[in-house]
């Protein structure tokens, strides 16, 4: 048991100054004063200079690698333990992004099994760029419906020199099915499509709609920031569905791509409503940029902390307030990707928690109960690290 004294609870709404008692891997109290002096096994920490906030869930992280655009040697390598940590983050979603064709569902499936017996909560997506997308059981919806960690599909590549270029009916067929696999399983069921280049972007979905019974919330679209007129059109698009932004890429592509932290703050100005914008890390993915041929000139790699950064710079640089800020990168994606229990701070919730100083600093992080940081100490890393 834990017992966090006279913290400035954010969950994300902010609650003022409270005491959290985390028992097992709940959140069992949450009052303004809870006095359990003298009972065996409680640790208890004094927050009062301290705000907690949920644990952070970042929802496209390519935790058993990706890339390869470069050739065999640009393949990235699968995330650790305490990449995933550093960021805040305690929930994850993992994916194959690219390489559908020498990477496997299964490889994702297990890299998540193994993040949770770290510690952390873990869940995928099945498929890649590719349609048809590669599986496990040979079809997205029985992946969703009958595997514990999938959750949706992806990523889809539409509008990218990389996509398979689906049809209408193609991809109307794949959402479909996501949606009764997630009806069957208890999931969302979402398709998280990787967003490109190409102009008009978003136009393969407002057909897909137009053309079916679904609606444009059965897509996750992402890197929706990557350049200016793709976030022009984002902010009409986020108006009636989602909108995910991407962290890790703006510092190695200024030149084209939209700070997430000010995007955030344009797409509320523009009229998107708060509760249609996600926020992730692209972590362990590849970040090519192609010269007008087509030719490969750069490749980078991301990391989760992204989002920490971007969020403490959407509160410290944009003025976003914290609780806003906050629903981004936790009850926002908890929502939509119907987590259970998670991005919240609330009683029978999972005990995900992360208590940061004024400068954003983490001095102590909780993942499903068990203590992962404490006073800015790293208490547990991977396996292999």
């Amino acid at each position: 048991m834990i017992l966090f004294k006279n913290c400035d609870v954010y969950a994300p709404r902010s609650l003022g100054k409270r005491d959290v008692l985390v028992a097992g891997t709940k959140i069992v109290a949450i009052e303004d004063n809870i006095n359990m002096s003298e009972i065996p096994g409680l640790t208890v920490i004094d927050a009062t200079s301290l705000r907690m906030i949920p644990g952070l869930i970042d929802a496209h992280v390519h935790i058993a690698g990706a890339g390869g655009e470069g050739g065999p040697a640009s393949r990235t390598p699968e995330i650790q333990l305490s990449r995933l940590l550093e960021a805040g983050v305690t929930g994850v979603v993992g994916c194959l992004g690219t390489d559908g064709m020498t990477r496997s569902v299964e490889s994702v499936l297990m890299k998540a099994k193994a993040l949770k017996h770290e510690g952390i909560s873990a869940w995928i997506y099945t498929g890649a760029y590719q349609v048809p997308p590669p599986t496990i059981l040979g079809d997205v919806g029985k992946d969703i419906a009958m595997i514990e960690e999938v959750i949706g599909t992806g990523e889809i590549a539409l509008s990218d020199h990389r996509s398979s270029t689906p049809t209408i009916h193609e991809l109307i067929k794949l959402a479909e099915h996501s949606r009764v696999g997630g009806m069957l399983g208890g999931k969302s069921g979402i398709v998280n499509i990787h967003m490109g280049d190409a102009k008009n972007p978003f136009q393969p979905l407002y057909d897909a709609v137009a053309q079916s019974e679904l609606k444009l919330t059965q897509f996750l679209p992402t890197h929706c920031n990557r350049n200016d007129y793709i976030f022009e059109d984002a902010k009409t698009y986020g108006k009636e569905g989602y909108i995910d932004l991407t962290a890790s890429s703006y510092p190695f592509f200024p030149q084209y791509e939209i700070k997430p932290s000010k995007a955030i703050a344009e797409l509320l100005k523009a009229g998107v409503p708060l509760e249609h914008i996600t926020m992730s890390s692209d972590g362990c993915g590849s970040l090519p940029q192609f010269d007008e041929k087509g030719k490969l000139v750069q490749l980078e790699t991301g990391y989760p902390k992204s989002i920490f950064d971007e969020l403490k710079d959407t509160v410290l640089q944009e003025k976003v307030p914290l609780e806003k800020a906050l629903s981004v990168v936790t009850s926002n994606v908890a929502d939509i990707l119907a987590l259970q229990q998670k991005g919240r701070v609330e009683v029978s919730g999972d005990a995900d928690l992360v208590l940061i100083n004024d400068d954003f600093e983490i001095e102590y992080m909780c993942a499903m109960g068990q203590m992962m940081v404490q006073e800015k100490q790293l208490l547990k890393k991977g396996t292999y690290e």
